[in-house]
């Protein structure tokens, strides 16, 4: 049995995916609940008012595409279905929406917040796999960091085309909003242009503020 390998691509794999399935749970719960207290009951009457990911789990997104990519070699993507709003229901549509769109990508900033707390807090310990335990904190921090940035993004299917909407409401951010599935293919074009590597750099910027605070706490 000592012969057995295990790659350290499949262990980061295994490390990072409860960190997935939790941000991704937790971001799509916040827009549920979020809506709900404005006064949609959509989402809570279909069962999404929960931060189990299985509720919000898309066959594509958080099954199917996290594997390709582990496969692939590509970074991690994957998404969760989109919890459904009915404006109409708001009192003040816009800015509820906005509200709500806003609350998704807000609640993984938390997250990235808390996860580094705990960072902070193991990293002196010395336990057992203590770098495991770390490596899933840091990939907390990574993951909710960047699901902040990208999903204010003001490109559909994102949550910034809605706040983009939502703040200046007039007939290019509609259009904007309405573009449906050639949002998809523009956040395709971007994901595979010159212009990813200057999002990347602003996530590599953020994080190393956070790498900064935690070498200064671990002095």
């Amino acid at each position: 049995m000592s012969g057995i390998h295990i790659s350290e691509k499949l262990i980061s794999f295994i490390t990072f995916l409860p960190v997935f399935f939790i941000s991704i749970g937790i971001h799509e719960f916040a827009h549920a609940y979020s809506a709900w207290k404005l006064g949609d009951d959509t989402a809570k009457n279909l069962g999404r008012l929960t931060i189990n990911p299985f509720k919000h789990a898309d066959l594509v997104g958080t099954y199917l595409m996290p594997l390709a990519s582990f496969a692939s070699g590509f970074a991690l993507i994957g998404w969760a279905k989109p919890v459904p709003v009915s404006r109409s229901k708001f009192k003040n549509p816009l800015r509820d929406d906005a509200i709500v769109s806003f609350a998704g990508p807000f609640s993984n900033f938390v997250l990235a917040i808390l996860s580094f707390i705990c960072f902070l807090i193991f990293q002196n310990l010395g336990l057992k796999y203590e770098s495991y335990i770390l490596d899933i904190f840091w990939y907390g921090v990574f993951f909710n960091i960047f699901l902040f940035a990208f999903n204010l993004l003001p490109v559909p299917p994102l949550d910034g085309s809605h706040i983009l909407f939502d703040l200046f409401p007039n007939k290019f951010t509609a259009g904007i909003l309405k573009l449906g599935f050639y949002g998809s293919i523009i956040l395709l074009f971007i994901i595979y242009s010159p212009l990813w590597s200057y999002f990347m750099k602003l996530i590599n910027f953020i994080l190393g503020l956070f790498a900064k605070t935690a070498v200064l706490f671990h002095a």
